[in-house]
């Protein structure tokens, strides 16, 4: 058995390789939205990533055991891909790139609102709570002072993003803790790409034209790159370094989101873009620090599809 206590040469590839696998989605999300209607990507990224994962989920044997599972398999389903994707694409239809995967690195802020409503509230260290309030002036930051007021109901909608990116896991965490986790995410994948096909056709968000070139590249990137490929990483990545260490991703992916919005769509980069996202980390590490008491061993926390 593989000793997860250091942090070795292969799990130092994996994390990086991760860390850009989920940094990079928003800049693809971007390029697609250009030309595509969000339920468009959304089909396109979770058809395309389920025809890849599910075959290995098969081979597996995971998919019968999730199938049985379908009721908190389909709440996870829409709180994770079905309503966060689709408003995720929206939202960047307004935002840029990288404002959009720095209010994502909320999400750790909105488990803790989370935990407490499912009654399940976390022992919250002065430290903690001192994270909860630094993320929040963060938040603050990017939303008041660094995105238009014209934008704001792109913020709700990555608010929903956020909430459904913390909701996801609690559910696993709750009803789900056994069940294997590429089997999860494949079924989840094909369950959101049927939702999505009536949507597409009812909604005429189907293309009237064969999408240009680099918007049928994002496609394929954010499905087998972004998730497919992302969350075979993700279960390398917890088995090398164990689950604890491998969710300090988290502080990685609005890097990485910031400086591909920068490089590639020439995005600006404001004092309050540096503030909030020097605080929201801050307050995401400092919320996610666990305590020094003992506790007891339990099923890891699965991780969000990003």
């Amino acid at each position: 058995m593989r000793q997860t206590g250091a942090v070795t040469r292969r799990g130092v590839l994996l994390f990086a390789a991760l860390g850009i696998a989920w940094g990079i989605p928003y800049l693809f999300i971007k390029i697609a939205v250009s030309e595509l209607e969000p339920a468009m990507v959304v089909l396109g990224r979770s058809g395309l990533a389920a025809v890849l994962l599910l075959p290995l989920a098969f081979f597996r044997r995971e998919v019968v055991a999730v199938v049985r599972r379908w009721k908190p398999m389909l709440a996870y389903t829409i709180v994770e891909i079905v309503l966060p994707w689709y408003f995720l694409s929206s939202a960047e239809q307004q935002l840029p790139s990288s404002t959009a995967g720095l209010l994502l690195a909320a999400v750790p802020l909105a488990g803790v609102a989370i935990a407490f409503a499912m009654g399940r509230p976390e022992r919250l260290s002065g430290s903690n709570w001192l994270g909860i309030a630094v993320g929040m002036l963060g938040v603050a930051a990017l939303v008041g002072l660094d995105v238009a007021g014209s934008d704001l109901g792109a913020v709700a909608e990555m608010a929903v993003v956020v909430v459904g990116y913390a909701l996801g896991p609690a559910i696993l965490s709750r009803w789900m803790p056994d069940l294997p986790g590429i089997g999860v995410v494949a079924v989840s994948l094909a369950v959101a790409a049927v939702i999505y096909v009536p949507v597409v056709f009812a909604t005429s968000a189907w293309p009237t034209a064969w999408p240009s070139t680099p918007v049928v590249v994002s496609i394929i990137v954010l499905a087998v790159v972004c998730s497919a490929l992302a969350f075979i990483l993700m279960v390398a990545l917890i088995g090398e370094i164990g689950p604890v260490k491998a969710t300090t991703i988290t502080y990685v992916n609005p890097a990485v989101a910031i400086v591909a919005g920068v490089l590639v769509l020439g995005e600006r980069i404001t004092v309050w873009t540096v503030v909030g996202f020097v605080l929201v980390l801050a307050g995401s590490y400092l919320v996610t620090r666990r305590r020094r008491d003992p506790v007891a061993v339990g099923p890891p926390e699965p991780a969000p599809v990003e």
